[in-house]
């Protein structure tokens, strides 16, 4: 038996975290099981890896060495988190995942498709998300958001419009390229409207 894969993907200040509550009632309203895990991180060894990953302190990193930091710790949210509740037949939902190194790493730090496409091959072969929810918002926007959070911004929200510019196109090709599986979803849009849209989504795609 095989469960229902989902993942949420966004470019910075794109409101993932209030889709992910709204995603969280959605299920628990049905009475639904599943499985919350986020990317990097989901498991010790791969939250260690956020922190360096997300911590301003740590600076500049080789885009190849940035993109297998992620993929390490995607190795291991997938061992230990996605692939066993998968195969229990339960529903996950994952904050990230390879979309967002597609979009990160292979457009906006400019390594192209083909070294995230390899990894992808090793690290989890022909496992893909079921459905893809992408919150869309222009980067001014998105930036905007972050600078009214109480909290500073981390690493990747503190790098320049032109890189999330970059990282939101490389986003909408891939959901251009696999539009089965993206929904797109209008992130600019007041928080009411934007829980209703991730519902509508819900109700029609998942089994």
């Amino acid at each position: 038996m095989s469960g229902f894969f989902i993942t949420l993907e966004g470019g910075e200040g794109a409101g993932k975290s209030t889709a992910l509550g709204t995603i969280g009632e959605w299920f628990r309203a049905k009475g639904q099981d599943f499985v919350l895990t986020r990317e990097p991180g989901g498991t010790p060894p791969a939250e260690r890896i956020r922190e360096l990953l997300l911590d301003p302190a740590t600076g500049d990193l080789a885009p190849m060495t940035e993109l297998l930091l992620m993929f390490a710790a995607r190795n291991e949210n997938l061992e230990q988190v996605i692939r066993p509740a998968l195969a229990a037949g339960r529903t996950v939902v994952s904050d990230r995942f390879t979309d967002a190194s597609m979009a990160y790493q292979g457009a906006g730090r400019g390594l192209g498709r083909e070294p995230v496409e390899d990894l992808a091959r090793l690290v989890h072969g022909d496992l893909q998300p079921d459905l893809t929810l992408l919150l869309d918002v222009p980067v001014d926007i998105g930036l905007e958001r972050i600078r009214s959070r109480s909290e500073g911004p981390d690493r990747f929200e503190q790098t320049r419009p032109g890189f999330l510019e970059r990282v939101r196109q490389g986003y909408l090709e891939q959901a251009r390229r696999d539009p089965g599986r993206f929904a797109v979803i209008d992130a600019t849009a007041d928080l009411e409207h934007v829980g209703e849209e991730i519902r509508a989504v819900l109700e029609e795609r998942l089994p």
